[in-house]
């Protein structure tokens, strides 16, 4: 990405996160401001782009490290459970960058507007590249879209067709295709990870999940492996903990209680594997992230 580009990014960037913060007018469309390193973040993928205009950031997808600077983009194309921190970002100059929602739909028909359905290997759901530049402009006008809400409605959904046909027809293109792809292995995995979602505290079932994706259970592992870098055990592990931090948020929140409702049968081990995922055991963890969220009155 060229410097003026950068800049322009920057520039609205910056101005929108005063006014707004993380949430925009625009449905998908999320700012980040960051002016010091950060520790861990766990958080859940969805499909989208997210684009760096200043700082550094890495997310692990299982041990996969992606790491991206600015002037550089993530695609992810499938809900996964990462773990991220921004590595650059200082008072002067903080962490910049926004995200924007990809709609499967919109990719389905503007595949058919290509003419192309072939399938493709499985690959990770995330990849990182390079910006390409001739995304700067319309993303500059969906960002400026934000002041203007009277427009939002009619413009939003053109311009971010216009993003989502660009990023086809880029470097990027091969990986976003299979998330238009019905049929696609992608999109066959992208199915049992939505029953996990939606049964998360289940017990696991291998061959129920590998027939929602049309696939023998060996195959099934394969290429769930390959999307995600994780078993569907780990996946499922990840998605449990993280909803067993978001129930701790509340103070009345049993920690026992939490192992039990997300599918832990063993308090022990719910609060053994949520110490080594979150790095101190659920009770300390959920108290501390309530103190740190409480509002404070020497402001």
């Amino acid at each position: 990405m060229e410097n003026d580009d950068l800049a322009r990014l920057r520039d609205v960037i910056a101005r929108l996160w005063q006014r707004y913060g993380r949430e925009t007018p625009i449905d998908g469309l999320h700012l980040t401001s960051v002016s010091v390193p950060t520790g861990p973040i766990h958080a859940v993928y969805r499909p989208s782009l997210c684009v760096v205009v200043q700082g550094a950031k890495t997310s692990m997808l299982g041990d996969r490290a992606f790491r991206y600077d600015e002037g550089k983009c993530l695609i992810a194309s499938m809900e996964v459970p990462i773990r991220a921190e921004i590595t650059r970002a200082t008072a002067e100059r903080p962490y910049l960058a926004f995200s924007l929602a990809l709609d499967p739909a919109t990719i389905s028909e503007l595949l058919l507007e290509l003419g192309e359905a072939e399938d493709i290997p499985a690959h990770p759901a995330l990849a990182v590249h390079e910006f390409a530049t001739e995304l700067t402009d319309p993303l500059y006008r969906l960002l400026d879209l934000c002041d203007r809400p009277r427009d939002i409605a009619i413009l939003s959904p053109l311009i971010r067709r216009e993003i989502t046909w660009l990023l086809l027809n880029g470097p990027m293109g091969r990986v976003l295709r299979q998330i238009g792809l019905a049929g696609s292995h992608m999109a066959r995995i992208g199915r049992s990870i939505a029953r996990i979602r939606e049964r998360f505290a289940d017990q696991l079932n291998i061959q129920q999940l590998a027939d929602v994706a049309g696939m023998s259970p060996a195959t099934f592992h394969r290429h769930f492996k390959a999307v995600t870098t994780m078993t569907p055990v780990q996946y499922q592990k990840q998605l449990r903990l993280q909803e067993a931090r978001r129930l701790l948020l509340a103070d009345t929140a049993d920690v026992a209680r939490v192992g039990y409702a997300i599918g832990y049968e063993s308090p022990s081990q719910f609060s053994r594997e949520y110490r080594r995922m979150f790095g101190a055991p659920p009770g300390r963890d959920g108290a501390a992230i309530r103190r740190d969220l409480a509002p404070r009155n020497d402001l």
